[in-house]
């Protein structure tokens, strides 16, 4: 069995689309002598908080059962917003043969040096993600003292769960409702409670 080349694209809020991603990592394929035929991509829009992810699930079984000799990602952050996580999952990775390169980083993870560097950054993306929710909650409360924060309405949605209901009749898959909708998986399985 040939081993192929895996890339790895996530986004995480509704705002974000993966061609960006695509794009880039299609090009810097194409520029390393990659067989675009040959690569098989994992997409997924889900929180890099959480290590527990259907695309990341799928593509690390793929890993285990040896399909893959390297993995392509734009940033580390897209692997895990948690140092611990990135960390222990690149670990894992290295230590099954696997060859893990951040295209915008400019980073190959194959030797320790890379591996190192990886700390870091995981270390970076955790603490820029703190930040973020520091700032938020900061805002939050400096609007409620103003009397000017309202919080979410009760009962609304980002799209409507009966469409979410119709794509699944129609045999889209969870995750594809949730692209198409432009929600998360998570979303998609309250919505799809919701209406039965």
């Amino acid at each position: 069995m040939q081993k192929k080349v895996a890339v790895y694209i996530r986004v995480s809020t509704t705002g974000q689309n993966e061609a960006g991603q695509r794009e880039a990592i299609t090009a810097w394929l194409k520029n390393h002598g990659h067989d675009i035929l040959m690569v098989t991509w994992h997409v997924e829009r889900y929180t890099g908080t959480t290590t527990t992810r259907p695309a990341l699930d799928q593509l690390q079984a793929a890993i285990f059962r040896g399909e893959h000799e390297m993995v392509v990602t734009w940033r580390l952050d897209r692997l895990s917003r948690k140092q611990r996580d990135g960390i222990n999952l690149l670990a894992n990775w290295c230590d099954a043969g696997v060859r893990v390169v951040s295209i915008s980083q400019q980073l190959d993870l194959s030797g320790a040096t890379g591996r190192l560097i990886a700390g870091v950054l995981f270390a970076v993306a955790e603490m820029e993600l703190e930040t973020m929710r520091e700032r938020q909650r900061v805002g939050i409360e400096a609007a409620k003292q103003r009397g000017v924060y309202q919080g979410r309405v009760p009962g609304t949605t980002k799209a409507k769960p009966t469409r979410a209901a119709e794509l699944r009749d129609r045999g889209l898959t969870q995750e594809e409702i949730a692209t198409a909708l432009g929600v998360s998986r998570t979303t998609v399985n309250r919505y799809l409670r919701k209406v039965g």
